[in-house]
């Protein structure tokens, strides 16, 4: 699926560059274009990236005292 219509970037490609270390929008624009023109595709390149780093994960809760 195309994320970034402006720039022919796809899902595909934006899973890939995450996974080789790319952890920010900023980033993932410089190397690949997506978001560099209108930007409407930027929220799911968010989404895509922390579904690659785990950001859609909730955390667990630290308990302040053993039972």
């Amino acid at each position: 699926m195309y994320v970034c219509l402006c720039n022919g970037v796809t899902e595909r490609e934006i899973r890939e560059v995450a996974a080789a270390g790319c952890r920010t929008l900023a980033e993932l624009t410089m190397r690949t274009g997506c978001g560099a023109t209108c930007g409407s595709c930027l929220p799911t390149a968010q989404q895509l990236l922390d579904e690659v780093h785990g950001g859609g994960m909730l955390p667990l809760p630290v308990l302040s005292h053993a039972a």
